[in-house]
């Protein structure tokens, strides 16, 4: 069998981030410094302002302690970042995974001196706290007195809030970290013999892109028997963290799973449950378009392992230089601005495109902190959609850089925003590529993967969702789950999605394993589904107003976390809480279809 390729061929080996701007090397005595600083500053804090709000404070001493705590979060969040960013880099690196737990570690104790003050806020009578919010003092910081109060009836009190946050670093952290490193380490055996190859998890990911399909079919086999190998410990996992979650949300009075997320998301759960049901009461569109894959690609069944088929043969390739002019001018095409920001991200080394072994597979933005700028790890290999994933995450880097402005505190959105620039950045490059592309034949092949993309996006979070859902209402019911209770789970969520326009294979059952957001986030997708179609109706008034629409857009990018979703969005016309609303976006998508069967009968 060959060796894994410690440096895959890739026209982006040589891509890698620059973390100087946040510490010069792991050994670099400023992160120290800021740990010890944060501490030290955190004490003070604590000193200065414990029982001052339930003493009463005024406007002006309130705006000071938002401001140093602001600025002490950045101090003590930073060095946490960058060890993140490095173990994200290389996780089998032990040297990255020390410093990981120690950032972790003292990133705890010195939230130990701040936790009082959102406790103590939280206390505060709703009449005080209305006069002081709507104090022009802190209008910089109304949403986020706004938001924290959200959980007011879901707190604890401070020692217990203290253990809490102790024990982290010993049970949900370490069992997230446990699984970043079990599944970037995969290694998937394709072929037999001397031909036989070891590859990455997400170097065999890539595989069912193949037009061969006998290469799908074994990459797929021999993915799951990868997962299957691995499956006790990760099982335990995922029973381990959704029984903590459980833990969590009867300690703290949630009334649901996903209500700790709904409130984080700032959104009500009757938006949720729109979203959710109107996008499953359009699986027709995936129905109907899988069954005109079936037709092009001439097979009798389309199967699990045949969903990411080119439709027509091998696509291009495109290198790294091609796939940034081609994102460069998408962006320069609706915003010089937004252009200038992302040749920033390339110039300045703020991109990891490098594969390689033991880096995290996937692909992200971090925003790390206001005073330096965000940073995009993904794994570039040449294809077509690769350039579609630098657009993505490009997009987070540019919300994330405009969003810095607001300061630290509220420059995060919510994740039902989170996703709103990424989705944006990739519908401009595709059209873009689209445009450029001549041949019929390979502009249907492209249509059809931005289609197999949204429903990757739209439905199948829904589909993620729903498993969720089911998983943690079979763990509070029936106690810890087999991997093949939860495959069942799995197998039965996904079906709804493709009905009969798709066969899916027993080893199907075991492909929830590796997905980290159950992991991290529990109950995020919906996010994403969200994002993707609000996105569809934002770039539907962009073709309405052109250019208009743009200055309007920017703002929203550069509002950040600052207010609620519903106020953030109002300024374009849109309201999410109306049920009708997702069916603009289901439209848009529906027309997709439509135009890709033109392009398929020669229209």
């Amino acid at each position: 069998m060959q060796a894994l390729e410690a440096t895959p061929r890739s026209s982006a080996t040589g891509i890698t981030w620059d973390l100087k701007d946040l510490y010069l090397n792991p050994d670099d005595p400023a992160l120290e410094r800021d740990l010890h600083s944060a501490l030290e500053r955190a004490k003070a804090f604590e000193q200065k302002y414990r029982g001052r709000l339930r003493q009463g404070i005024d406007p002006q001493s309130l705006y000071e302690a938002l401001a140093e705590l602001e600025s002490i979060a950045e101090q003590m969040d930073k060095p946490m970042i960058y060890a993140q960013l490095l173990h994200a880099s290389d996780t089998q690196n032990p040297k990255h995974g020390a410093l990981l737990q120690s950032t972790l570690e003292r990133h705890t104790q010195i939230r130990q001196h701040l936790l009082f003050f959102d406790l103590e806020w939280m206390d505060v009578t709703d009449e005080t706290a209305q006069r002081l919010i709507s104090a022009p003092q802190v209008a910089r910081y109304r949403h986020y007195l706004e938001k924290t109060r959200l959980f007011r009836p879901h707190k604890l009190s401070e020692p217990e809030e203290k253990i809490l946050e102790l024990k982290a670093n010993t049970s949900t952290r370490s069992f997230q970290r446990l699984f970043d490193e079990l599944v970037s380490g995969l290694t998937v055996s394709m072929g037999r013999g001397k031909s036989a190859q070891k590859l990455t998890l997400d170097q065999a990911l890539t595989k069912l892109h193949e037009p061969d399909r006998s290469i799908r079919k074994n990459a797929a086999k021999a993915i799951t028997q990868t997962l299957q190998s691995h499956a006790r410990v990760l099982t335990y996992i995922f029973n381990t963290l959704v029984l903590d979650h459980k833990i969590t949300d009867e300690l703290r009075k949630f009334p649901s799973p996903m209500h700790s997320r709904h409130l984080a998301n700032e959104i009500e759960p009757a938006t949720v449950d729109a979203l959710m049901t109107a996008c499953e009461n359009a699986y027709g569109i995936v129905h109907d378009y899988y069954r005109l894959k079936k037709r092009l690609l001439r097979l009798r069944t389309l199967y699990d392992y045949d969903r990411y088929a080119p439709v027509y043969g091998e696509l291009p390739q495109c290198d790294w230089p091609s796939g940034r002019r081609i994102v460069l001018e998408a962006y320069r095409s609706f915003s010089p601005d937004m252009a200038r920001i992302v040749q920033e991200f390339f110039e300045k080394s703020w991109i990891d495109a490098e594969v390689r072994f033991g880096k995290s597979g996937g692909a992200f933005s971090a925003s790390t902190v206001p005073s330096v700028h965000p940073y995009i790890l993904m794994n570039y290999t040449d294809k077509l959609r690769d350039v579609m994933t630098l657009a993505h995450e490009l997009g987070h880097g540019v919300h994330q850089y405009l969003s810095r402005r607001v300061g630290y505190l509220q420059a995060d959105t919510p994740l039902t925003m989170a996703e709103t620039a990424s989705t944006f950045g990739e519908i401009l490059t595709f059209r873009r590529l689209l445009a450029e592309i001549q041949d019929p034949n390979v502009k249907l092949a492209l249509l059809c993967s931005k289609i197999e993309d949204s429903f990757a996006t739209i439905f199948r979070q829904i589909v993620l969702t729903r498993f969720e859902q089911k998983l943690h209402e079979a763990r509070r019911t029936q106690g810890e789950l087999t991997p093949e209770r939860i495959g069942e789970i799995w197998f039965e969520t996904n079906q709804r999605m493709f009905g009969d326009s798709v066969q899916l294979t027993d080893s199907y059952r075991w492909w929830w394993l590796y997905i980290s957001h159950f992991i991290h986030v529990p109950f995020y997708c919906y996010a994403y589904a969200f994002g993707e179609l609000l996105v569809f109706a934002l770039y539907q008034q962009y073709l309405r107003e052109g250019e208009a629409f743009v200055p309007k857009y920017l703002d929203l990018l550069a509002a950040g976390g600052s207010d609620s979703p519903q106020k953030l969005l109002a300024p374009l016309g849109i309201n999410t809480s109306d049920p009708s609303f997702w069916g603009t976006g289901l439209e848009f998508l529906r027309s997709m279809v439509r135009e890709a069967k033109q392009l398929a009968s020669g229209g």
